[in-house]
């Protein structure tokens, strides 16, 4: 059973904000990296500052909606709670191995 990913990157500390959706982050974060896409590309969004594993596909596409929609700050105090330094944490997978981050 694949599982999925919501994730939100930064363009520095309370800077501008991307969610998105994966079920490989180390993928999807590395072509946000190399500015493959469009929005991360155009307003330099590349620090990975929160991410939440799901099991069911229509249960991650439901949580990236729903936090699309929240006021800016509801956003920054999600973050916040996982992560107060907005620190990269795309620096603690493992990228070899494919696991998934630990947020110690």
């Amino acid at each position: 059973m694949d599982k999925y990913c919501v994730y939100i990157l930064a363009s520095g500390r309370n800077g501008t904000l991307y969610i998105g959706i994966t079920n490989d982050p180390v993928r999807r974060i590395y072509e946000h990296r190399m500015d493959l896409e469009g929005f991360t590309k155009k307003y330099h969004v590349h620090q990975l500052v929160y991410i939440e594993w799901i099991g069911d596909v229509n249960d991650a596409l439901r949580r990236e909606k729903n936090l699309k929609a929240w006021k800016r700050n509801w956003k920054i105090q999600l973050i916040e709670q996982i992560n107060p330094y907005w620190n990269d944490l795309y620096e603690s997978f493992d990228k070899d191995a494919g696991s998934q981050l630990s947020l110690g």
